[in-house]
């Protein structure tokens, strides 16, 4: 796919500080190496070190006197872990959440103050999939599991009556849209996801012009190692196959989609991929897309007033869209304006 012009997206409002603090935490990243996966071995590495770290996790929770569910769901024969945290009170929605990883690291709890954030201030459950990653598994049998997931909570009389958010960053973006666009096969189902939030996700796993092209500036992920470990996650394949929906996003039919929130950095090396995806989806539904000034890959993670900004603004979205979702005479266009 060509390169897509930076105007795809709107470039998100930042003062001279907030882009200066932003600057000055690149300075840092800049030391650090760029995540590539080169091996299986080092992902396990890095997921062993992950669940050591999440040890007593659960005391987060508690002091929001908020619990952690965990549970094993789906349909058939694939069944999933996934962590369940419902609001003090009456729900108002359901979040079915995708973290990232790259496919291959990370689990459900790395999520835990997002999703904390989110139950609290839209006063929603959070259900997030804790999908097998793909040190052992192929890339499918994660959308496998990421479907099934979707499915067994579209039907699943205790949310029965809540519309459904969906939310992913990164491999989770790639996971989140490739279930919208499995989930067509039962419109019943789809029509429940009254939008979606998605974080400089991963839409052609062939890699896009920006990732091909991806220089040392791009910070965080190694853009043109990705190429490579695009095709370690899918051996066999041709870029061909590779650019096949719903593996590849990018080049699906979004017909019959909801409504989407999409984030992606000026310093990403996946920008084309949001910004093509915006371009794509946003001939079938509402679409609002944000490029946000010289940030990397994963800025929703960094200590920066821009990435609160964001965060807050893809809450204030979620509450938007589920309050449109339950009050027929308003419009289904409805999308809220970025929080300062």
């Amino acid at each position: 796919m060509s390169s897509r012009p930076l105007n795809t997206a709107k470039l998100w409002p930042a003062d001279e500080d907030e882009l200066a603090q932003v600057r000055s935490f690149n300075r840092k990243l800049a030391w650090l190496p760029r995540f590539r996966i080169r091996n299986r071995v080092t992902p396990r590495v890095i997921q062993a070190l992950l669940r050591a770290s999440q040890i007593n996790g659960d005391g987060k929770l508690g002091k929001h006197g908020l619990l952690a569910e965990k549970r094993r769901i789906g349909i058939g024969d694939v069944a999933v872990p996934v962590r369940i945290i419902r609001p003090k009170g009456k729900a108002k929605g359901v979040v079915l959440d995708f973290h990232g990883g790259g496919w291959v690291i990370g689990n459900a709890q790395m999520n835990d103050p997002f999703n904390i954030a989110m139950v609290e201030e839209c006063g929603i459950i959070v259900v997030s999939v804790d999908y097998r990653l793909a040190v052992s598994t192929p890339v499918e049998g994660l959308m496998e599991d990421c479907l099934s997931a979707a499915r067994w909570l579209l039907g699943e009389e205790e949310f029965a009556d809540l519309s459904v958010v969906v939310v992913g960053e990164s491999a989770g973006g790639h996971l989140a849209v490739a279930t919208l666009l499995a989930l067509r096969q039962w419109p019943d189902l789809l029509g429940r996801i009254c939008g979606a939030v998605l974080y400089y996700g991963v839409y052609d796993l062939a890699g896009t012009a920006s990732v091909h092209a991806a220089g040392p500036e791009t910070l965080v992920l190694d853009g043109p190692g990705m190429v490579d470990a695009l095709c370690l996650l899918t051996p066999g394949l041709s870029d061909e196959e590779r650019r096949q929906a719903p593996l590849s996003p990018l080049y699906g039919d979004f017909t019959g989609m909801p409504a989407a929130l999409l984030f992606t950095g000026e310093l990403d090396p996946l920008r084309d991929d949001t910004l093509g995806l915006a371009e794509l989806w946003g001939r079938a539904a509402t679409v609002e897309a944000h490029l946000l000034p010289s940030c990397p890959h994963g800025f929703i993670h960094f200590p920066t007033t821009i990435a609160e900004r964001v965060l807050r603004h893809s809450r204030d979205w979620i509450t938007a869209r589920l309050n449109a979702a339950s009050t027929p005479h308003q419009s289904a266009r409805h999308t809220a304006a970025p929080s300062r």
